[in-house]
């Protein structure tokens, strides 16, 4: 039912400077792949067939990433050395881009894939957060949940509360096991949140969300606010969530990424 999904790569990532200024945080490596290649494996395993990347100008090395090198592969067959040519796969999944001209907020980053998604439901990844799970996908929970309801999910996780600050933060009704209704959101609540479930980077949205993003005016940090149009959304339609499975890395924080690379460090062995 779900096949699209959009994946926002536009921003600065000023969590990571200096080093985000030549290199994209989706490029930072978590073992010998970059973050957002298992992002774009999670979609994929989860029955995503279409990817919108949202990207700006300086982000063309991941649009390189996902294209093939015909000069290496040949160079690969040549030596015979087929083990490498098979690691040097990419995803098999169609690939679109549209560049994001100002950096004006992750609701705006998602409207401009209005086009792309059409009058369907789609999915949105965040690509600084990594889910490990051995059983299914992040996104697979949300769009289970989709399927039953028919109504938006949002990817929740159990967060520090000193953390919270950094998230938006859901205020919900438990429905059954992992699964809740979100009454709503608080966008980086600097004191007294609402919870500890922070609204982390899974989404599956019916279209109706770009109806809300078009009208919203710009919120906290003066950016086009994703969290202002669900909250708007939720005035006529139910939402849902789904605490997360797994294990999830937020690797725009440096101890995660570090704490990324010594998980997956054992399944590379």
């Amino acid at each position: 039912m779900i096949k699209k999904a959009i994946i926002p790569a536009a921003g600065y990532g000023t969590r990571g400077l200096p080093i985000t200024k030549v290199v994209p945080k989706e490029l930072f490596p978590i073992g010998v792949k970059p973050a957002i290649h298992y992002v774009v494996e999670e979609a994929l395993a989860s029955g995503i067939e279409e990817i919108l990347f949202i990207v700006s100008q300086s982000k063309n090395l991941i649009a390189d990433y996902f294209d093939r090198s015909l000069e290496l592969e040949a160079f690969l067959e040549k030596k015979q050395s087929t083990h490498l040519l098979e690691k040097n796969k990419i995803p098999d999944i169609h690939i679109q881009y549209i560049r994001q001209p100002y950096a004006k907020g992750l609701g705006d980053a998602i409207l401009l894939g209005k086009n792309f998604v059409g009058n369907e439901p789609f999915a949105v990844l965040l690509p600084d957060e990594i889910i490990f799970d051995k059983e299914t996908t992040g996104l697979n929970q949300l769009i289970k949940v989709y399927e039953k309801h028919k109504k938006s999910v949002l990817g929740l996780y159990e967060v520090e509360k000193h953390l919270l600050s950094n998230y938006g933060v859901v205020k919900s009704k438990k429905i059954k096991n992992e699964i809740s209704k979100v009454i709503s959101i608080v966008e980086k609540p600097a004191k007294n949140p609402p919870s500890n479930l922070a609204v982390i980077g899974r989404y599956v949205f019916n279209p109706e969300i770009f109806s809300y993003l078009e009208r919203i005016t710009p919120g906290v940090g003066y950016e086009i606010q994703l969290t202002d149009a669900i909250n708007e959304m939720m005035e006529t339609e139910n939402f849902f969530g789904t605490t997360i499975l797994g294990k999830r890395f937020d690797i725009s924080r440096f101890e995660e990424f570090l704490a990324a690379n010594q998980y997956i460090q054992p399944f590379m062995e």
